[in-house]
């Protein structure tokens, strides 16, 4: 993939995790730096944990883009917010677009750096969802990543189809747009059909009379 496409898709999925980020903050009524602070770690967050792990200079610090469009991202949530803080659909939107172009630049950064498919994929859910879990961790609300939501199994679904077009000689486009399309599709039919992996849950039930 060109550089410059990757960096594009990279800003266009900055800028959707980081007005998702910031959307949730002003719904908590933190001020306009605590939902800069919220809307920069939900967009870097997973890409820096990616870099790290592929022992890649971290994407963010080579450049300040990232930071001023995260800057741009809250002005646009000042400027819009009755219609994006005033609907929570609003942000399942943008947290899927930002999803799913995440996913795409793990997967590609991934393959670029010389790693096998399989590492891509894991490297595709971490960069996908990373940033969220730590924007709810600091909202202090349970992360979505962890609950019963298709939100992770929507990231590794993207990057199967993304291997699978690959191993069918599709091209870079195709293999790409594929997988957002998945990602974002499944998501957003989740959160409008319910739709929801299993719970893992035990009950204990206390024992009517002690052992002896």
């Amino acid at each position: 993939m060109d550089q410059i496409f990757l960096t594009a898709i990279e800003v266009v999925g900055t800028i959707a995790f980081a007005i998702s980020g910031i959307r949730l903050a002003a719904a908590r009524n933190f001020d306009w730096f605590g939902a800069y602070i919220i809307g920069l770690v939900t967009a870097i967050g997973g890409g820096t944990l990616r870099d790290v792990l592929l022992d890649i200079p971290v994407f963010w610090m080579q450049t300040p883009l990232y930071l001023l469009v995260t800057g741009i991202s809250l002005a646009i949530t000042i400027v819009f917010r009755r219609t994006l803080v005033g609907f929570n659909r609003s942000l399942y939107i943008f947290d899927a677009i930002g999803l799913a172009l995440f996913v795409v630049i793990g997967i590609q950064k991934s393959l670029m750096t010389g790693y096998p498919f399989w590492v891509a994929i894991v490297m595709g859910v971490i960069t996908g969802s990373f940033g969220g879990v730590i924007r709810d961790i600091l909202i202090n609300i349970e992360p979505l990543f962890f609950r019963k939501d298709i939100y992770a199994t929507a990231c590794i679904a993207g990057g199967l189809v993304y291997w699978i077009i690959y191993l069918l000689g599709g091209s870079d486009l195709l293999q790409q747009s594929a997988c957002a399309v998945t990602v974002i599709g499944l998501r957003l039919c989740a959160i409008h059909y319910n739709w929801a992996l299993p719970v893992l849950n035990y009950e204990y039930k206390k024992p009517d009379k002690l052992d002896k």
